[in-house]
C-alpha cells in the first residue's frame, strides 16, 4: 500500500541558521547605497525614455479625425472635412482621404475657429469667465500609492485637451510628475525651492526696514537668499511636449526645503511659512497667465504640502477602496484640521492684539476620489467610504483598466497613448475612466468660477 502523502510544512519552519548565514552578503556600508542609486538612476532614465523620440525628446502624438470629433470638438467627421475643404487656411492635418492626423496645436486652432464660426449652442471652448484668476488645484494625501500623481497628471492632460492653459507644479522630490511630463530639472534652483526662499527673503527685507527704523540690528541675508530674490517665473517654469501645459519640476534636492523652511521660520517667527507658494502665484502674475494650476504633492504633510494646501482653491484627495487607505485618509483630514486650525489660532491671537481682521483658511471645494477601483471586489468597501465621507466624496469611482497599466509602462498618460496600439474597446473603456473623473472635476471647476463671477457682480453692483 502507498503511504498517504505527508502534508508539507510551511516554508518558514525548519530553516537552518547556518545555511541562512552563508547566504548573507558582507556587511553593507553607505557607499553601497550610492552604487544602488546610480544603477536605479540609469534604469529610471532608460525606462522613462521608452516613450521618447529617438532624439531623446518627448513629443506628443497626433490626434486622428475620429478622436477629434469623438472627444475634442463636437462636430461630425463629415462636417469637419467640409469645413477644412472650405477653409484651406485652417490646419489640414497629415494623411490621405478621410484619415487625417492633427497636432494638438492644430486642434486648438480648430477649436478657436469653431468657437467663432460654429453653432452657438455647442461648447467648442471650455467655460472660463474673463477677469478672474486661475483656479489652483492641490492633489494631496499623506499615504503613498493612492494615485495622486496619476490623478493630477490625467486631470492636467484632460484640461489641456479641453482647451485650458495649464501649469503643473511638482512638489514631490521623487519627481514622478516631472518624468511623466518630460521635464528636465538640473537642481533645486529649477524647482519651487527658490520661490519659497524668495518669499522668506522678502519678509526679511520688510523686517529689516522695521528694525532699521528702531535702530536694531538687521537679519543678514546669506548668498542663497540674495540669489533667490532675483528668481523670476521664467527661471523655473519650463515648456513641455504639450503645447498648453507648462511645468515647474522637481528633483531629489527639493527635499532640502523640508529642512530649510523651519530654519528660516526660527530666524523670523513672523514669516508665514505656509504662504510662500501662494505669494508666488499671486505676486508674479502666474494666476493671470494660466487657467488651471495643478499642485502634485509628496506623500507627507510636510512644509511643501502645507504650502500647496494653503494655495489651493480646490483640494482633491485620492484614495483606494480599502480599509487602510480609508483609515489613512481619515487621519489625513484630522491632521489638516489640527495643522490649519493651529495656524489660525496662533495668527489670530496676534491679529486681535494688533486690531487686525482675523485670518481664515478656506477652500472652494474638497473632494475625495476613489482610484484604482475594482467593482468586483471593492464595491462594499467603497459604499462604506461613501457613507462616511458623504459630500466630500466624488460620485464616480475611477476604475483600473489595462490601458492605465500599459500606458504607465511607457511613462505616459493614457491620453498620450496611441489608440491604434490597443483594442478599440479597451481604449474607449480606459479613456472613459479618466474622462468621467475629469467631467466631475470640470463641473466643480466651472461651478467655482461661476460662483466667483456672481459674487464679483454683486460686489460691483
Amino acid at each position: 500500500m502507498n503511504k498517504p502523502a505527508q502534508p508539507s510544512l510551511p516554508p518558514y519552519l525548519n530553516l537552518d541558521p547556518e545555511a541562512a548565514a552563508v547566504r548573507l552578503p558582507d556587511p553593507i556600508g553607505t557607499q553601497r547605497f550610492a552604487k544602488a542609486a546610480a544603477f536605479c538612476a540609469k534604469g529610471r532614465d532608460d525606462l522613462a525614455r521608452r516613450g521618447y523620440a529617438p532624439d531623446g525628446e518627448k513629443r506628443l502624438r497626433r490626434f486622428s479625425t475620429w478622436e477629434i470629433t469623438k472627444y475634442l470638438i463636437p462636430v461630425a467627421p463629415a462636417h469637419l472635412r467640409r469645413v477644412l475643404k472650405a477653409n484651406p487656411e485652417l490646419p489640414q492635418g497629415e494623411g490621405e482621404g478621410g484619415s487625417k492626423w492633427f497636432t494638438l496645436e492644430e486642434v486648438l486652432a480648430l477649436r478657436k475657429f469653431f468657437a467663432s464660426e460654429g453653432v452657438s449652442t455647442k461648447e467648442y471652448l471650455p467655460y472660463r469667465p474673463e477677469g478672474l484668476p486661475a483656479k489652483v488645484v492641490s492633489v494631496a494625501n499623506f499615504k503613498g500609492g493612492v494615485g495622486k500623481t496619476s490623478t493630477a497628471a490625467h486631470l492636467a492632460m484632460s484640461a489641456a485637451l479641453d482647451g485650458y492653459k495649464v501649469l503643473v507644479i511638482d512638489l514631490d522630490s521623487q519627481g514622478s510628475m516631472t518624468s511623466i511630463l518630460g521635464g528636465n530639472v538640473a537642481d533645486e534652483w529649477q524647482t519651487v525651492f527658490p520661490l519659497i526662499a524668495k518669499d522668506y527673503a522678502r519678509a526679511v527685507q520688510q523686517e529689516n526696514q522695521v528694525r532699521a527704523a528702531a535702530e536694531q540690528p538687521e537679519i543678514q541675508l546669506d548668498e542663497t537668499l540674495r540669489e533667490a530674490l532675483t528668481t523670476q517665473p521664467h527661471d523655473v517654469i519650463q515648456k513641455t511636449h504639450w503645447p498648453n501645459i507648462d511645468l515647474i519640476g522637481a528633483q531629489l534636492n527639493l527635499y532640502w526645503a523640508e529642512f530649510q523652511i523651519p530654519v528660516w521660520r526660527m530666524g523670523l517667527r513672523s514669516w508665514p511659512l505656509w504662504d510662500g507658494l501662494t505669494n508666488f502665484l499671486n505676486d508674479d502674475g502666474v494666476l493671470d497667465a494660466y487657467d488651471v494650476i495643478f499642485l502634485d504633492t509628496p506623500p507627507a504633510l510636510g512644509y511643501l504640502t502645507i504650502n500647496a494646501l494653503a494655495a489651493a482653491d480646490i483640494l482633491l484627495v485620492p484614495l483606494g477602496a480599502s480599509f487602510l487607505e480609508f483609515d489613512s485618509t481619515g487621519r489625513f483630514f484630522d491632521m489638516l484640521y489640527s495643522t490649519f486650525a493651529s495656524i489660525e489660532d496662533g495668527e489670530n491671537t496676534a491679529h486681535r492684539a494688533a486690531g487686525l481682521p482675523e485670518m481664515k483658511f478656506e477652500w472652494d471645494v474638497v473632494r475625495a476620489i476613489i482610484t484604482r477601483f475594482d467593482a468586483s471586489q471593492q464595491t462594499d468597501m467603497a459604499n462604506v467610504i461613501q457613507a462616511y465621507f458623504g459630500d466630500f466624496m466624488n460620485a464616480y469611482r475611477q476604475d483600473y483598466t489595462a490601458l492605465v497599466g500599459q500606458a504607465g509602462e511607457q511613462v505616459n498618460g493614457i491620453y498620450e497613448a496611441d489608440y491604434r496600439e490597443f483594442n478599440r474597446e479597451t481604449y474607449v473603456r480606459g479613456r472613459e475612466t479618466f474622462d468621467r473623473t475629469y467631467a466631475e472635476f470640470k463641473e466643480l471647476l466651472i461651478g467655482c468660477w461661476w460662483r466667483d463671477a456672481q459674487m464679483e457682480e454683486q460686489a460691483d453692483g
